[in-house]
């Protein structure tokens, strides 16, 4: 379940572009799986809250395989690639087992996080429902307005901020 996966960095905006090309050009048995992760959001438009998909890590596309050196290969058929992160730009490792597992738990098989519910109580706040349920303690902000919390995710050994959605419907 937890093959290797590889963060690829790209041009932000061109994501979506990038996973198709890979799709369409990258013999599926040296790729198991290419996607961007997302997460739900609430967003006004026009005085009405609906809820849309945006990219959890802009500029970043997500590789599941077992065969680097064929990948690395295969991967330089694609326009606009950046390139593979690895620790100095010279080795490509993939993303640590922890990692990938704790991104598996906290999106759906689609890779995408849900819209969370919350309370606050005091000056604690509890998740009622959503992917943050237990792990209010990675929330480092909340900015109730936009409906978003923030949260610090470790990739490849390093923090990254991240925004998902989050409902706060009481506050005591």
């Amino acid at each position: 379940m937890f093959d290797n996966w590889y963060v690829v960095q790209v041009r932000s905006g061109k994501e979506d572009e990038i996973v198709k090309a890979c799709h369409l050009l990258v013999d599926r048995s040296i790729l198991q799986e290419c996607f961007i992760p997302r997460c739900k959001k609430k967003k006004k438009f026009r005085g009405t809250w609906k809820i849309v998909d945006e990219i959890l890590f802009k500029g970043y596309i997500f590789m599941i395989s077992d065969r680097i050196e064929d990948l690395y290969t295969e991967l330089k058929r694609i326009p606009d690639l950046t390139k593979l992160l690895g620790n100095d730009g010279k080795d490509i490792f993939p993303i640590y087992p922890q990692e990938a597992k704790f991104l598996t738990r906290f999106s759906d098989i689609n890779h995408v996080v849900e819209f969370s519910k919350g309370m606050i109580i005091g000056d604690q706040i509890t998740i009622i429902e959503g992917p943050l349920q237990g792990l209010e303690g990675k929330i480092t902000k909340i900015d109730r307005h936009k409906r978003i919390a923030y949260i610090d995710l470790e990739l490849l050994g390093k923090i990254n901020r991240v925004q998902v959605g989050l409902e706060i419907i009481s506050k005591n």
